[in-house]
């Protein structure tokens, strides 16, 4: 397996604080990556340097086999797809559902004047019916529940059959019933084969789906633990990555933390 990402003593500086500090991370083809971490650990910023969007300040950066700083970005980026709040913010409120699937294979955010033709609609639908949203192909993004929204954003950067795919945060700010139903449908595509390399953000375990693969835990920029998931999430990393005392388990493909009750 080659690498599609590789991070060598990364460091991002910023008005004299270390966003991420000296970070070495390698994630190789096929696995499927979580990053764990607090509020301000740096978790999106590794992620916006694997999106090509962030150089570090010092440190050597490979995406898909292309040094950040020797390739052209605007070659590199159709090659990664992303989906987070970022990625909402800029989508069109009246375009429908299909229409902003369909604009991620001309690189684009908005339909102007470009025509479809029928093998990306097609394509579209069955990514939309995969994400249980074929229902909702001609509704405006623009009044979507947040979890519909969320999954016409991850359609979309599947769209473009990328290599490797980015996750921001994709269950934040969603109840209870659709966190489960994105964390089954992330499940299913974490489990698919000729799925791409993935690297999903969060703060909850819980969010963490079946089929994902590895973990990299990161503290105040530094790595605290990486490497395979049924080896490194354990309570004493997860107790390091957050500063305080957890427990971590681990029944039927899923996992939970939770705090030790105060003396």
């Amino acid at each position: 397996m080659s690498d599609v990402l590789e991070l060598v003593d990364v460091s991002v500086v910023r008005n004299g604080r270390a966003l991420v500090d000296q970070v070495s991370w390698a994630v190789a083809e096929g696995e499927r990556w979580v990053i764990l971490g607090p509020n301000g650990a740096g978790k999106t910023t590794l992620l916006n340097i694997a999106s090509s969007y962030l150089f570090p300040t010092s440190g050597t950066a490979v995406i898909l086999g292309e040094k950040l700083g020797g390739v052209d970005v605007f070659e590199l980026r159709p090659r990664i797809g992303m989906a987070g709040v970022a990625m909402a913010d800029k989508m069109p409120r009246r375009q429908t559902v299909l229409e902003t699937v369909l604009t991620a294979a001309y690189g684009m955010t908005a339909h102007w004047h470009e025509s479809y033709d029928e093998t990306d609609e097609a394509r579209a639908r069955v990514i939309l019916d995969r994400l249980g949203m074929a229902d909702f192909a001609d509704r405006a993004f623009g009044t979507l529940s947040e979890g519909e929204r969320k999954r016409t954003l991850i359609a979309r950067a599947i769209m473009i059959d990328p290599e490797l795919l980015l996750l921001d945060e994709p269950a934040a700010g969603l109840d209870l019933g659709g966190r489960e139903d994105l964390v089954r449908r992330l499940g299913r595509l974490a489990r698919d084969p000729i799925a791409p390399s993935m690297i999903m953000v969060t703060h909850h375990v819980e969010e963490i789906a079946p089929g994902f693969t590895h973990v990299l835990m990161i503290r105040q920029g530094k790595v605290v633990a990486s490497g395979p998931i049924e080896l490194e999430l354990t309570s004493r990393n997860l107790s390091l990555c957050f500063g305080l005392p957890l427990v971590v388990e681990h029944e039927n493909d899923r996992w939970t933390a939770r705090g030790l009750p105060l003396k």
